[in-house]
């Protein structure tokens, strides 16, 4: 009989990585680097002028990193609204109609690939404990981990302080170096550390790094790219 190795650190995941908070800091700092990105660039090269360049990027910084923070709130409680309403009318269920609510798990514990004679005896297990039965009833038929619900006030705050991280990212140059140079320096750092981004969320997909940060350097650039030609556009075409 072949030994099998025992790898500790195989068996292990972890646990305390919440997906909703990797998901808003990504999200916000890619977002407040392009879109700031874009816009300081095109005003910068538009106007040649360091007030104007740094004013309107911090009105840009505030003004978003607000209204993402918002957004990210309203819609992260909106799916936890959702989400605890189905469970409420799931638990009703439960309560009324016990053994119909059974048979259904019988059913797909069946469907998942069990026996049935096991799958019988998995549902009037779970049928005696009220938390698993709910829990088990979630999971396969609505799909939700009733212990892993958004929190939106927690999103909120990630969106909102990582957008502003991200912003400050391109537009701190501005503050040190003649404007015109700040373009080049600035477009270079907020590169590299989209980069680094795209990197640091490999840690969590077990992607390669390289990939994962060209990836990111690659799609955000184009991004960032398209917002100022529009800019660039809009300014040579109204302002002129």
């Amino acid at each position: 009989m072949k030994k099998h190795k025992h790898n500790p650190s195989y068996i292990h995941h972890n646990k305390e990585t919440n997906i909703s908070t990797i998901r808003e800091l990504v999200f916000g700092m890619e977002d407040g680097m392009v879109s700031t990105l874009g816009s300081v660039t095109g005003i910068a090269a538009a106007t040649g002028d360091p007030f104007t360049t740094i004013l309107a990027g911090l009105v840009i910084v505030a003004v978003e990193s607000i209204s993402m923070g918002v957004g990210s709130y309203l819609s992260s409680k909106s799916v936890r609204s959702i989400d605890e309403r189905k469970l409420s009318e799931e638990r009703e269920e439960l309560e009324q109609y016990p053994k119909e609510e059974e048979a259904e798990l019988v059913g797909m514990y069946v469907k998942a690939g069990w026996s049935p004679p096991l799958a019988k005896k998995m549902a009037e297990e779970a049928a005696q404990n009220e938390g698993l039965f709910l829990e088990e009833m979630a999971l396969r038929e609505l799909k939700i981990i009733p212990d892993n619900l958004e929190i939106p006030l927690e999103n909120g705050i990630v969106m909102g302080v990582s957008y502003v991280v991200g912003g400050a990212i391109p537009l701190l140059p501005y503050f040190f170096i003649d404007v015109l140079q700040s373009i080049g320096v600035s477009v270079t750092v907020t590169l590299i550390a989209l980069f680094f981004l795209g990197a640091y969320i490999a840690r969590f997909s077990k992607r390669s790094w390289i990939k994962s940060g060209l990836e990111m350097f690659t799609l955000a650039s184009a991004a960032a790219l398209i917002g100022f030609v529009v800019g660039q556009i809009v300014e040579q075409t109204f302002i002129r």
